[in-house]
C-alpha cells in the first residue's frame, strides 16, 4: 500500500508533465472524449508532425494520465480540478461563478430599480461586483482559461 508521501510524489510528477504542448495535448484528449489517434492529435492541434504528437502522447502514457484503447488514446485520469465540461467545451468553475454574479447584477438593477441609490442597494451592488471581479480574476489566473 502506497503511503501519503508516495501519492504526493506521483501527483508532483504528473504536474511536471502537464506543461506546454504536453498540457495542450492532454486538454485536447480530455475535450474529445473519444479515442484519438496520433494523426488526429497532430491535425486537431496543428502540430508540425505526427512525431511531435507521438512524443507528447508518450509522455502522457508514461505518466499514467492517458491510456490506449482501440482507435487511439483517451484520458484515463482527470487532473483538472474545478472545471465544467459542456459537450466539447471545458469551462473553469470560476467562469460559471462570474457569469452567475453578472446575472445577479443585472437582476439587481431590474428588480430593485426603484431603490437605486439607497445604502442597501449600493452595498449589494458593491458586494456582487467584487465577487464577480474576484471570480473573473481567478478564472484568468487558473491556467485553464482559455482552453484550446
Amino acid at each position: 500500500m502506497a503511503d501519503k508521501g508516495d501519492r504526493e510524489d506521483a501527483k508532483k510528477s504528473k504536474e511536471n508533465v502537464l506543461v506546454g504542448t504536453t498540457l495542450t495535448v492532454y486538454r485536447y484528449l480530455y475535450k474529445m472524449r473519444q479515442p484519438q489517434g496520433i494523426r488526429d492529435v497532430q491535425k486537431g492541434l496543428e502540430l508540425s508532425s505526427p512525431s511531435v504528437a507521438q512524443y507528447h502522447v508518450k509522455k502522457l502514457l508514461q505518466a499514467g494520465l492517458i491510456k490506449e484503447e482501440e482507435g487511439g488514446y483517451v484520458v484515463d485520469k482527470n487532473v483538472f480540478e474545478n472545471v465544467i465540461r459542456i459537450r466539447r467545451s471545458v469551462i473553469p468553475i470560476q467562469v460559471a461563478y462570474s457569469l452567475f454574479f453578472a446575472t445577479l447584477l443585472v437582476a439587481l438593477f431590474v428588480v430593485f430599480r426603484s431603490v437605486i441609490g439607497s445604502p442597501l442597494f449600493i452595498f449589494a451592488f458593491v458586494a456582487i461586483l467584487l465577487a464577480m471581479i474576484l471570480f473573473s480574476y481567478q478564472a484568468l489566473k487558473s491556467g485553464h482559461y482559455p482552453l484550446r
